[in-house]
């Protein structure tokens, strides 16, 4: 399929800025972080700007500033949680993002990499820029006490901004549209400049002869639709079910890149999506292969593929800055989010061929063309600074101009005239302080954080909030057996049965029907008070996920629990493949009582030693006035 004219030959914007090498003396420092690999990116590409434009460049990764290896658990644990327990990461994302500032363990963590993070500035440094939000809060507040003389920026990595991307005390916040911007100046930012995104230089828009040679270079059909889907370099999210859903909409082939997660490649190679990659160098010459982008981050990669000229659209976003990022990019005419999966088919169609495609790729093509760049914003407050003509804004503004006025200076950094600065001495107990910490956090994480995050409905549990609907668990009388009506009343409201290990081995035949009738069966574990520890009832995920096996031939896949689970229990549902159910209401079988229920609640009638009548009686009260249950839901739906 050819481009239209008037966009195929659209010029490139990439080209080195025109000042000449060398013709600045000075030194500037950028600290990004390995977490996935957009800051880095955006770092490797504002350092090769900056030294076209005549600056040293230092590159440091934030987490390595971090003592005794927590910076890479903090990194572990954030892949660990989109991988394994999205609903985690989207709690904690939207905790963060109501707080008014950094909670007590950022705020140690960034506290721990002060001292380093000095001690890495050369003498000639004339700028230091944040590619990650935590090191940008690390300068700001280095600036803002006064510890750091030199400007400091943060670079907005993110098309939506958290409001830990918003550093007090920095010189200037860098965005890539007015959006970002925008939202940063309601997080408080001081000055935020937009400058548009920053991206490797060979991501240009494509000829009809370089598509074609791309295709055949990766084994692509010649003519097909193409849909490139891209999950980071950590291969996260709901990939595979998207990639079925593209192929089976017809509007376009899917053609996979699973970053890193090379088992992920090869799973969709089997399920029969022929054109999975893993790791991908020539990303540039992939999406000049490709007609439309799926992305679920709206991180890097959006922005290379606008450069391109390749459409965009989100889908089954992850969770935080995945979904707010696609919101983002929305509201700002670059990419529209897809949020219903009836929408695929039509959207996906109208971005392959036609008006609408011209549009975005033109609204893509027009971000970069018109940007003056976060490099040339940088150099000047640097140029400014080295010039003694420098001094930071407080005034608020967001501009699109690189240029700083000046007005009060921060306080500079303190100095002894005439002594060389010794880097700062080592100290022993901090570090015996830093390590017990560390350790406090980890064991609180194994259990009391574990219970707490599973309270609020963390880590893998299932999460009904966003449904309105109510879903009902039954745990069946443990005498007797359920009578045909009362299986037709459970069917029709959608129930779950929870099955204990015991009850699951007197009885296999029983739960075999359960099973059959079209309920959902729940591991009860060891059955009420549904209980785990760390000493007693250790093995209650294990027994009871066995048990039901053998009674079903196959795998439960909800776990029943309160909310006293440690962190081992959730590594034994992981491996079972249980999703962790916690209910929000209980009620007891033949009760006269019942609480009110709400849309959003897992609601647990509990029949224990009662009478399969007193569960029939029970049914038909919660089907009256005013016991009405709310509109019911699978729990199926949830996992």
């Amino acid at each position: 399929m050819s481009q239209p004219p008037d966009l195929r030959e659209a010029p490139a914007h990439h080209a080195a800025p025109s000042c000449p090498p060398g013709s600045t003396t000075g030194r500037v420092v950028i600290v990004s972080a390995s977490v996935g690999a957009g800051h880095d990116g955006a770092a490797a590409q504002l350092a090769l700007r900056l030294s076209h434009l005549g600056f040293s460049v230092d590159r440091h990764d934030f987490l390595d500033l971090i003592p005794a290896g927590f910076g890479r658990l903090v990194s572990d644990s954030y892949r660990l949680l989109l991988t394994i327990a999205p609903s985690a990461y989207q709690r904690i994302y939207s905790a963060t993002e109501n707080a008014g500032r950094p909670g007590l363990m950022i705020r140690l963590m960034q506290r721990s990499s002060h001292r380093r993070l000095l001690r890495r500035l050369p003498p000639d440094t004339l700028a230091v820029v944040a590619t990650y939000p935590l090191a940008g809060q690390v300068l700001g507040t280095l600036r803002r006490r006064g510890r750091l003389a030199v400007p400091a920026a943060v670079y907005l990595t993110d098309f939506s901004v958290h409001p830990l991307w918003v550093a007090p005390g920095a010189d200037l916040h860098l965005a890539a549209h007015p959006v970002p911007a925008g939202q940063a100046r309601e997080h408080g930012a001081e000055r935020v400049v937009v400058s548009g995104p920053v991206v490797d230089p060979r991501f240009t828009p494509a000829t009809d002869a370089q598509r074609s040679a791309a295709r055949a270079r990766f084994g692509l059909p010649a003519d097909a639709p193409l849909a490139l889907l891209v999950a980071g370099s950590w291969g996260v999210g709901e990939v595979a079910k998207v990639a079925a859903e593209i192929r089976d909409t017809g509007a376009a082939v899917p053609v996979v890149v699973c970053g890193k997660n090379g088992p992920l490649a090869a799973r969709l190679r089997a399920d029969g999506i022929e054109h999975a990659f893993g790791w991908v160098d020539d990303m540039p010459g992939l999406m000049h292969a490709c007609d439309v982008l799926v992305q679920n981050a709206g991180g890097l990669t959006s922005l290379e593929a606008f450069a391109c000229g390749l459409p965009a659209v989100s889908y089954r976003c992850i969770p935080g800055h995945g979904q707010t990022n696609a919101a983002a990019l929305d509201e700002a005419g670059l990419a529209p989010w897809i949020e219903d999966p009836a929408d695929l088919k039509p959207v996906l169609a109208a971005m392959v061929d036609g008006i609408t495609r011209r549009r975005y790729r033109e609204a893509g093509l027009a971000l970069h063309r018109e940007a003056t760049g976060p490099a040339n914003a940088i150099a000047a407050v640097a140029e400014q600074y080295a010039a003694g003509q420098y001094a930071a804004e407080r005034s608020g503004a967001t501009t699109t101009s690189p240029a700083i006025p000046l007005a009060p200076a921060i306080p500079a950094q303190r100095r002894h005239p005439g002594r060389a600065t010794a880097p700062a001495p080592r100290r022993p107990v901090r570090k015996l302080g830093l390590a017990a910490a560390a350790l406090a956090a980890t064991a609180w994480l194994a259990t009391g954080g574990t219970q707490l995050a599973v309270a609020y409905g963390g880590f893998d549990t299932v999460d009904p909030d966003h449904t309105g609907r109510a879903y009902l668990v039954v745990h069946p009388p443990h005498n007797g057996r359920l009578d045909d009506a009362t299986l037709r009343t459970l069917v029709a409201e959608k129930a779950a049965v929870s099955i204990d290990a015991a009850e699951a081995a007197a009885d296999p035949g029983e739960v075999r029907r359960l099973a059959s009738a079209g309920l959902t069966v729940v591991n009860a574990g060891y059955g009420p008070p549904y209980a785990t520890g760390i000493v007693t009832r250790r093995d209650s995920v294990e027994a009871g996920a066995t048990a039901l096996r053998a009674a079903t031939g196959a795998a439960a896949r909800f776990f029943l629990s309160g909310t006293d689970l440690d962190a081992l229990d959730l590594g034994l549902a992981a491996y079972h493949h249980e999703h962790v159910v916690v209910p929000d209401a209980r009620i007891a079988c033949g009760s006269s009582t019942t609480p009110a229920v709400r849309p959003g609640q897992v609601v647990l009638v509990e029949c224990g030693d009662a009478h399969p009548a007193d569960l029939s009686a029970t049914l038909r009260r919660l089907a009256t006035t005013p016991h009405r249950l709310p509109r019911l839901g699978a729990l199926t739906t949830l996992s």
